[in-house]
């Protein structure tokens, strides 16, 4: 198995991040979201590298097969470890695809590392610009609804984690848009997270406020978000970031929930393959 040594835990013991490097071509490096693993990009690892593009996708620390130290799920410590990632494998020209809370790391990465080795980022269901309603931002969602995760997570992960999974891909009484193995595999994989990274990345996706990381980016920029998203709305979130970066192109998935990557797999691979500069060659994608 393939790891990339990412720093030190406050005792000494290294962190090391899990990943996998498919293809060859352009590097396309995709950041997963809370509170799953890398694992959560299968379709678009199968399908962008068929296309000319090399696909890097990690565990965040503390989640799949990367270590789980007990500290450090902030921000800038994220950042930092993508730049490990980046600097590892001498990656150039990278485009930055950042899901839910990977938007965050994407947007930390390119202010606190100057978007070094970065030529495009995408930011998909993504937390940015600042999630949580303030004075000043008025859009944001009430510190009540964070308040009530992390109390759920503490009571009891697992039922939290089945509840959550089901507002992620929008399940209902009256509508199931994906099969319960999804939803057994999402179980699976955010029950077998950290409990301490859990909790702590629900802190940090909260109340990171990412306004002044957008303001650096200058690259071209894609957003992607789901107009029935439940767990990021798309006010709060792809609609600001669109307004603080109008320059980037902003695609609205029509009746897509947060978990679009599974429920739009073919759509977003085809938004990502244009946008990385590689058209599809194969119909029906």
């Amino acid at each position: 198995m393939s790891y990339i040594k990412a720093g030190q835990d406050a005792n000494g013991n290294a962190i090391n991040l899990f990943y996998e490097d498919w293809g060859q071509g352009a590097p396309v490096v995709l950041i997963h979201g809370w509170p799953l693993d890398h694992t959560m990009w299968e379709h678009q690892m199968m399908e962008l590298p068929k296309h000319g593009l090399r696909v890097v996708a990690y565990d965040r620390r503390g989640f799949g097969k990367s270590s789980r130290p007990w500290e450090s799920y902030d921000y800038d410590t994220l950042a930092d470890d993508l730049k490990a990632v980046l600097d590892t494998l001498d990656l150039q020209n990278v485009t930055l695809v950042g899901f839910s809370m990977g938007g965050g790391e994407v947007a930390r990465y390119m202010s606190r590392h100057g978007g070094a080795r970065v030529s495009k980022v995408a930011f998909i269901s993504a937390v940015p610009p600042y999630l949580l309603k303030t004075s000043d931002n008025p859009t944001g969602v009430d510190k009540s609804v964070f308040d009530e995760m992390l109390a759920g997570i503490q009571k009891d992960r697992f039922d939290f984690l089945s509840g959550f999974g089901k507002q992620f891909f929008n399940v209902s009484m009256i509508s199931h848009p994906v099969s319960q193995a999804v939803l057994d595999w999402s179980q699976t994989v955010t029950s077998l997270a950290s409990p301490k990274a859990t909790y702590d990345c629900a802190v940090s996706f909260a109340t990171t406020d990412f306004r002044q990381d957008l303001a650096t980016i200058k690259v071209p920029t894609l957003i992607v978000h789901g107009d029935a998203d439940q767990t990021v709305p798309i006010e709060a979130s792809g609609a600001q970031t669109a307004k603080h970066l109008p320059h980037a192109q902003y695609l609205v998935y029509s009746g897509a929930p947060h978990g679009l990557f599974f429920t739009d797999k073919d759509r977003l691979s085809q938004d990502l393959l244009a946008f990385a500069g590689k058209a599809s060659t194969q119909a029906g994608l």
